[in-house]
């Protein structure tokens, strides 16, 4: 092999810096001369003032290579340049030191954190143990600059760390526990210098651990290590080797820190043999440290050359890919860069021959022109505002900041329909018309709409309103806001604020803030292009509230008809003209919104239907868009007035539709299967029968075209037979042509008019209505045909709509002066005190009535209102508890058909109510007759239509006294 320096000495030379002298000589063969043409090691210059020689020992015997060492020593650089004029003047300046490294049996233990020392490289380490430092700089002063460094082991169970944790946790283990974590196989380290607490080492020849000789610091006997002998000329060793330089040659292209590192291996190896190249390949590899230990304690040469050869090879990989992707970022980045050069060239050539100008000059252009069909009709101030604004755009920077807060607030502001109106419908008629198409009943909405509008007609012109819809879900509220748009002719917006708790929805964000933007109102005017739309605010009663304010209170300027003339939106910061908007709000319950903003708004009570209601929305509505929904003609399927009766009664109690709807599309949507499924099986019958039939026809065909050719073959015997024969011929010619194009339309037609004949009309009726919808959900309310002591019905309302409730009191012991009331049927509180006040009552009337009798004053009593699950709340169930009190201890059931309602004082006078409506029907679902209401509830109940009050006994009431009459007049009824 290749020797770095010549010298008649055995002892290997390597300088730790470039000496101006290095020469290589060139053999075929050489490995490192294949290194050094890469790396450029033939042409050195030196560049520091002073270089250090020191003397590596060789890390094998018996291979041809000597072993030996010397410290290092400074030489000046005169006795450098000398150096370069003869060989020998450089050993004469190299001083020998003794004893030799394989002398050294005993040696301090280093731990390594990281990664093993190979020979011939430098490694700087911490060590932080005060003792280990002090021994170390004690072995460098006795001219015994050496110790053993090892590879820490990873602890059992855990993962690699970082470095600083594995440094810590080196530095915390000594004795027999470092002892147990080093590796058996280390490198014989020469102590190079100490600078504080850095030791830089320099690997000489490898060691094995022998046995443990002190603690602290940790002292080890070793073993010194040689290579396995191997022949040079081997073919295999050769190979593997020359596969190695060959994939270092190609990893050094791409990579100049390994360029970096041959330079430096070079100084330091003298002779480059097999083992110091598998040890180099190793050492300078990204390899894991667990790989690179089991090179260092692979003695066979041929394996230390197959297990460099497979890190090499993974080390050209990822040059590669890092090529790639170095190559395709470039690639992107250049490209980027000329498409931003030529846009920019493009920019400056149409400014300068005036076709375009810079983007401020455009942006205020655009502003402007947007402005200019409304200016007229723009409010001065905005119009100060904006031309304030296109100055302000002027003289700002693109790319400042505030460049974009202006632009923004500009396209705002232009964008807005100063002053633009819709045209609106005057027309009572047409708009009666449209609101009649898309709604049945809603008698009051359509009536207050047709005020509206009629007013606009006298004046001229319109204000906006704001219109409050309550009532319980799916009775149509939110769908009656579009159509109602449609009949004025305005645009239509709609936004919900069901758990809104921010009120920069409402009031819209400070410009200052990042991503600010206007609030729901300024982008309604935005969207509809006009000042004048319908606005419908949805869940006005489920408003929140949270840490960003009230929603509440924001909507109180915007829905007050005196103040939002001139709403000030945060954003904008300039007054916006509402109030020609129509707002219509929509609510569940008018309870729950707070009481200032429900003072603004007028507001319009939507009650349930009733079946008869129901039948006609489902036969004019819901059914004709179910049927387009699913495909469904209306002559494949029949339900009857039975069926729909059927299912709103016992599937579809609820107060309003949607129930009812989801309900028909199920119905029409199993029909629209059924049709499917028949008519797919009916034309495979009819395809089948086809076949057969085009079978048998093309039978006849053989079978006449077999008989034609016999008769011209046998001759026409007389004229007779022949024109009998024509004829006959004819006529099969006739029959037998399939591709005629009418006789295949024909054909298709017949076919059509099979499959639909087979397809028999789907009816649905009360009997096979549960095959359609499942088993009925609700059953009759009415749970006594005739009612017991101590039962009455009562009524009451629901957000769902009214139901009836009995309310049932029976006794639980008697006793001298155990007079008392339980309450079960989880009553609120209110209802608690009803019941407590009727009790108080009914021993007052029961004393009037019957002196003698002791009833309530010596029994406990029981008071329970059934469906105990459902939580029941309010005033209304007064006057039926005290009816079901006295029911009780009179021992006198109350008359048939018979329900009431109404709040009781304690001197017995009767309290209006609510939802008079809702409890009429559900007094007309229960197949009650007689009704008792408070005397304040006649108005109302008179409002209601006809066909709601139609064979109603209806009794108005102000005192109990006359519902005691009702109930208990002997018995009547029973």
């Amino acid at each position: 092999m290749l020797k770095l320096l010549s010298s008649t000495s055995s002892r290997v030379h390597c300088l730790t810096t470039p000496t101006p002298s290095l020469r290589i000589k060139q053999e075929p063969n050489s490995v490192f001369y294949a290194l050094g043409r890469l790396t450029g090691l033939t042409q050195r210059s030196p560049k520091n003032s002073f270089f250090r020689a020191c003397f590596c020992s060789d890390s094998s015997n018996g291979s041809g290579s000597g072993s030996g060492s010397q410290p290092a020593v400074e030489v000046d650089e005169k006795g450098a340049e000398s150096q370069s004029g003869s060989d020998s003047k450089a050993s004469s300046a190299i001083v020998s030191t003794y004893p030799k490294p394989e002398d050294y049996l005993t040696v301090l233990a280093l731990p390594l954190p990281h990664r093993p020392l190979f020979p011939g490289f430098y490694m700087p380490i911490y060590v932080k143990d005060p003792k280990l430092l002090a021994a170390l700089q004690e072995s460098r002063k006795r001219q015994a600059p050496y110790a053993g460094a090892f590879l820490l082991k990873d602890e059992p169970g855990t993962e690699s760390s970082t470095s600083s944790e594995t440094e810590k946790s080196v530095y915390d283990i000594k004795g027999k526990e470092l002892f147990n974590r080093l590796h058996e196989v280390g490198t014989l380290a020469q102590i190079s210098s100490i600078q504080g607490d850095q030791v830089i080492l320099i690997g000489h020849r490898r060691l094995r651990v022998t046995e443990m000789v002190s603690e602290d610091p940790l002292t080890v006997k070793v073993d010194h290590l040689k290579e396995k002998p191997y022949n040079k000329d081997d073919d295999v060793i050769k190979a593997t080797s020359f596969e190695v330089i060959s994939t270092l040659r190609d990893v050094l292209k791409t990579s100049s820190l390994w360029r970096d590192h041959v330079q430096t291996y070079s100084q330091h190896i003298g002779d480059f043999n097999f083992p110091r190249l598998a040890d180099f390949g190793a050492a300078i590899s990204g390899a894991n440290k667990l790989q690179c230990q089991q090179v260092l304690e692979e003695l066979d040469v041929h394996k230390r050359l197959q297990l460099t050869l497979e890190l090499v090879k993974k080390e050209m990989e990822i040059s590669k890919i890092q090529e790639s992707i170095a190559k395709a970022i470039e690639e992107k980045i250049s490209g980027e860069q000329r498409r931003y050069l030529l846009n920019e060239q493009l920019k400056a050539i149409k400014k300068e021959l005036g076709l375009e100008t810079d983007d401020k000059t455009a942006l205020s252009a655009k502003f402007k022109e947007r402005l200019e069909p409304n200016r007229e009709k723009c409010p001065p101030h905005v119009l100060q505002v904006i031309e304030e604004e296109l100055t302000k755009l002027q003289l700002l920077e693109a790319s400042s900041s505030e460049f974009n807060v202006t632009r923004n607030y500009l396209d705002w502001l232009t964008v807005l329909p100063w002053g633009n109106y819709s045209d609106e419908n005057f027309d009572v008629i047409r708009a009666q018309t449209i609101l009649d198409e898309d709604h049945y009943g809603l008698t009051d909405v359509k009536e207050r709409i047709l005020e509206f509008i009629a007013v606009g007609k006298l004046r001229g012109t319109s204000q906006g309103k704001i219109i409050c819809l309550s009532g319980p879900p799916g009775v149509g509220k939110t769908s009656i806001g579009r159509s109602i748009a449609r009949a004025l002719n305005r645009k239509f917006f709609r936004f919900s604020v069901g758990g809104l708790s921010d009120v920069a929805e409402i009031k819209g964000h400070r410009r200052t803030y990042i991503g600010a933007m206007p609030g729901k109102m300024v982008q309604c005017l935005k969207n509809v292009g006009t000042a004048n739309p319908l606005v419908l605010i949805d869940e006005i009663d489920k408003l929140g509230r949270g840490h960003a304010g009230d929603p509440a209170s924001a909507l109180l300027e915007l829905l007050d008809p005196e103040q939002n003339a001139n709403f000030l939106d945060h954003y904008l910061d300039v007054p916006i003209d509402l109030s020609k908007v129509l707002f219509v709000c929509t609510a569940n319950v008018v309870d729950n919104i707070p009481n200032p903003l429900l003072d603004r708004m007028e507001v319009i009570a939507i009650a349930g239907y009733i079946a008869d209601e129901k039948m006609h929305i489902a036969r004019d509505y819901l059914e004709k868009t179910a049927q387009e929904t699913c495909g469904v003609k209306p002559e494949q399927v029949e339900v009857t007035d039975a069926a729909l009766l059927g299912l709103i009664e016992n599937y579809c109690r609820e107060a309003g539709v949607r129930n009812l709807q989801k309900h028909i599309e199920k119905i029409y949507r199993k029909i629209a299967l059924r049709l499917v499924r028949e008519g797919s099986s009916n034309e495979s019958v009819i395809s089948g029968e086809v076949v057969q039939s085009a079978e048998a026809k093309a039978e006849v065909d053989e079978t006449d075209q077999h008989a034609a050719a016999n008769e011209t073959a046998a001759e026409v015997e007389s004229v007779g037979n022949s024109s009998h024969e024509l004829k006959s011929e004819s006529s099969v010619q006739t029959s037998d042509q399939p591709k005629d194009p009418k006789d295949a339309t024909e054909t298709e037609k017949l076919k059509e008019t099979e499959t639909s004949k087979a397809v028999e009309k789907v009816s649905v009726d009360a009997s096979n209505l549960a095959d359609f919808v499942g088993k009925p959900v609700f059953h009759a309310e009415r749970i006594y045909d005739q009612t017991p002591v101590g039962v009455v019905m009562g009524l009451a309302w629901t957000a769902m709509g009214g139901s009836t409730l009995y309310i049932e009191t029976t006794e639980v012991e008697q006793g001298e002066g155990k007079g008392a009331l339980h309450v079960t049927g989880q009553l609120g509180d209110v209802m608690k005190e009803s019941a407590q006040i009727a009790h108080t009552l009914a021993r007052t009337i029961l004393l009037e009535k019957e002196p003698a009798n002791p009833f309530f004053a010596n029994t406990k009593l029981h008071l329970h209102v059934p469906a105990g699950a459902t939580p029941k709340d309010g005033p209304s169930a007064g006057c039926t508890m005290i009816t079901s009190l006295l029911s009780l201890a009179m021992k006198m059931p109350v008359r048939k058909d018979l329900a009431m309602t109404g709040e009781v004082t304690l001197t017995g006078k009767i309290l209006p109510i609510g939802g008079v409506k809702e409890k009429t029907i559900a007094a007309r679902r229960s197949e009650v007759k007689t009704i008792i209401f408070p005397s304040a509830n006649k108005r109302d109940y008179d409002e209601l239509a006809p066909n709601v009050r139609e064979g109603l006994d209806v009794h108005f009431v102000d005192d109990y006294s006359q519902i005691f009459n009702l109930a208990f007049d002997n018995n009547t009824g029973n």
